[in-house]
């Protein structure tokens, strides 16, 4: 019995250490603070509560271009999105990305770049927002975005602004939503203020490249949420 007693207490003891080592594992990866080239995230409208989505369709009207919606679903592969940088350039993976610095977000599933141009879009009639790229993923300098930030790199614990560099406009949520096929999913549009209702935008969910230099101030780490 006395064995027995032992033994049960040096198994709760090591399920304890087990619980504390995971614990710690969990808070060491939140320290993860940025946003890293390579990294691939979901973007989630801090107003809207809905996430930037992209699928194959495309809209009725306008450029006919892959359509760019929102959606309240968490889980959903069509949200994905791969933090590049602008073409004819390059960024190291694991770099975290600075404030103000150009990138491309390119829709994992079908290989497109969030883009936007001089289109109307179709339920607001703001500027239209779209995914357009060839078969390898390149498109034209109407995939780049600036990112709007007052830090000195993109933070996931922070929103953050898109600004497309060809017309100015600013990424934003429409407050709309569309009918069939794509029911009750979102207008994504380009705003030119932005300070206009709906163009906060935050990092939820993704996995995060190790850096692969640090920061100055911190570790590098690695963290796949």
């Amino acid at each position: 019995m006395a064995f027995l007693r032992q033994t049960c207490t040096v198994t709760s003891v090591l399920s304890i250490f087990i619980l504390i080592t995971l614990l710690a594992s969990t808070t060491e990866g939140s320290k993860a603070e940025f946003v890293t080239c390579g990294s691939i995230i979901k973007l989630i409208n801090t107003d809207l509560r809905l996430r930037l989505h992209s699928h194959d369709v495309k809209y009725g009207s306008g450029s006919g271009q892959q359509s760019v919606t929102a959606v309240d679903v968490s889980d959903d592969y069509n949200s994905h999105w791969l933090v590049k940088a602008p073409m004819s350039n390059a960024c190291k993976r694991g770099v975290p990305i600075k404030c103000n610095s150009d990138i491309r977000l390119h829709h994992v599933a079908t290989k497109k770049n969030l883009h936007s141009h001089y289109f109307s879009s179709p339920l607001s009639s703001n500027q239209e927002v779209s995914c357009y790229g060839d078969e390898d993923g390149e498109g034209d300098s109407g995939d780049h975005w600036s990112v709007v930030c007052n830090n000195d790199y993109w933070r996931r614990d922070t929103p953050v602004k898109f600004r497309h560099l060809d017309t100015g406009a600013f990424l934003a949520g429409s407050g709309r939503t569309f009918g069939r096929p794509i029911s009750g999913q979102g207008e994504i549009v380009g705003v030119s203020s932005q300070y206009g209702a709906y163009t906060d935008w935050q990092v939820k969910e993704g996995l995060f490249i190790h850096p692969g230099e640090q920061l100055p101030h911190q570790h590098a780490i690695h963290s796949e949420l």
